[in-house]
């Protein structure tokens, strides 16, 4: 093998001469020689049909510019998608720190020394404490799906049990992820999923379902306040009491958006609660922006079951002035690497920047303020689109942000309807129809603060001019 004529502009170790002074420096006599513990099988026996090498930055640029074109987002058109990144409203100031250098490009430092980085992580775990009414908030990890994982093998530690219950109408990209966590069941350690029944009327957990898949090899009943597609959980608190009276675990997912108008997971027996950190200042975009939360209790027993970085406040030797470290850091995969509690990422600190920031600047009026606002905007798209001839809301009364909105009497599918609503320049909500929800020809809207009045009258008088 040779190596090329001329380097790659953005590869410098593509440069002739520099495939073969690597495969000296390790005394190998060819690329293959390297690549020899892989089945020939394994390898591609067609080169990639790819397009012609782009010269310059000019090129890229004028090429990239032209694909991003193709793009609608969210900002351009009237959407109502949500079901796990929703469109808030992002304070300019919000933007403006988590862009300073000191945080952006803070992948990693000291933690001993990084006292002004340790003090905006602590603001942020005190500050969503606070509307968890829980003391120890974990720094955020990948995803919301993520903390559900290792909220549950936190549970299953902690009981010595190998089963958990999660509600059968669940975001199934969150359930892939759980699953993923609680490994195949031919492993040891493996978690069995065992998934309750809604109640039809209500689309809350059916209780008596619940009941009888309790039993002593529970560790955990996992449920989300509001649930996947909007509902309110009424009786959460049955659910922890029950929960608790079979020996397990309560865990609670939680859209932190919704507390300034519902009660904390802390006050109905929660014992561990995840969530997203998007809605807390995070923008919309394709992957990037998300994270999850864990919470618990300021018990020994919780706290040496966590994975992830705990940020701590303790007084220092010169009076008055505190110092901000990690706590308990050596249970993790950076202290004790493939021996931790779970795996370690760091990717989404940032976003705990961001929403330190945003819950500074909203404060418990303003909370609460958001969560009115979009629970009379919802109930107000609802009753907006239920008037809409062979247009069906479930449950309308009971739900936060998002709605289960039915077409099957139009004779049109979600995904006909959502192509004529994007013609018009709407973003329909998430087509649940091949979900196995058992829910027909339904999607799921989303309205936020965002919307203005003015705006669901327009999506609901296009719904019905698109459906004739």
């Amino acid at each position: 093998m040779t190596g090329p004529t001329r380097a790659h502009p953005w590869m410098a170790n593509s440069a002739p001469g520099m495939l073969e002074a690597m495969l000296a420096e390790i005394g190998a006599a060819n690329l293959a020689e390297v690549l020899e513990q892989i089945p020939q099988d394994h390898f591609r026996k067609t080169p990639l049909n790819l397009p012609p090498q782009l010269a310059s930055e000019m090129e890229l640029k004028r090429d990239l510019l032209g694909k991003l074109r193709k793009n609608a987002t969210c900002e351009e058109n009237l959407s109502f998608l949500g079901a796990g990144v929703w469109q808030h409203h992002v304070p300019a100031i919000v933007d403006e720190i988590v862009g300073r250098t000191e945080f952006a490009t803070n992948v990693w430092g000291s933690y001993q020394s990084d006292h002004g980085r340790n003090q905006a992580w602590f603001e942020f775990s005190s500050q969503l404490g606070a509307l968890l009414n829980l003391d120890v908030v974990q720094l955020p990890v990948y995803s919301w799906g993520c903390a559900i994982g290792h909220a549950i093998r936190m549970a299953a530690r902690k009981t010595g049990r190998n089963k958990v219950l999660l509600a059968r109408l669940s975001d199934p990209e969150r359930l892939s992820v759980i699953r993923t966590y609680c490994q195949p069941q031919e492993m040891d350690g493996a978690i069995e999923i065992v998934l309750v029944e809604p109640d039809a009327a209500t689309g809350r957990l059916d209780l008596a379902d619940l009941r009888g898949k309790l039993g002593p090899d529970v560790a955990a009943v996992y449920f989300e306040n509001p649930a996947y597609l909007g509902t309110i959980e009424t009786e959460a608190a049955q659910i922890a009491r029950l929960t608790r009276a079979a020996g397990a675990e309560t865990i609670v997912g939680v859209d932190p958006i919704s507390l300034g108008v519902m009660t904390a997971p802390g006050d109905y027996g929660a014992d561990i609660v995840t969530g997203p950190v998007q809605p807390l200042g995070v923008h919309m975009n394709c992957g990037g922006g998300v994270g999850g939360f864990i919470a618990s209790r300021d018990e020994p027993e919780y706290v040496h079951q966590y994975n992830g970085f705990l940020v701590s406040v303790a007084e220092t030797v010169q009076p008055g002035q505190l110092g901000f470290g990690l706590a308990c850091p050596h249970q993790n995969s950076y202290g004790q690497r493939e021996h931790g509690n779970d795996w370690t990422g760091n990717s989404t600190y940032l976003w705990a920047i961001a929403g330190a920031v945003y819950m500074s600047l909203l404060g418990p009026d303003g909370f609460a303020e958001v969560g009115r606002l979009i629970i009379s905007r919802a109930r107000y798209a609802a009753k907006l689109l239920a008037e809409v001839p062979g247009v069906r809301v479930h449950w309308p009364d009971t739900t936060f942000k998002e709605f289960v909105v039915n077409f099957d009497e139009t004779g049109l599918s979600v995904a006909e309807i959502n192509d004529r609503l994007r013609a018009r320049g709407i973003f329909g909500g998430k087509d649940l129809s091949g979900e196995g929800l058992g829910l027909g020809q339904s999607a799921l809207w989303c309205v936020t603060e965002v919307h203005s009045a003015a705006d669901l009258r327009r999506a609901a008088q296009t719904l019905s001019e698109v459906l004739k």
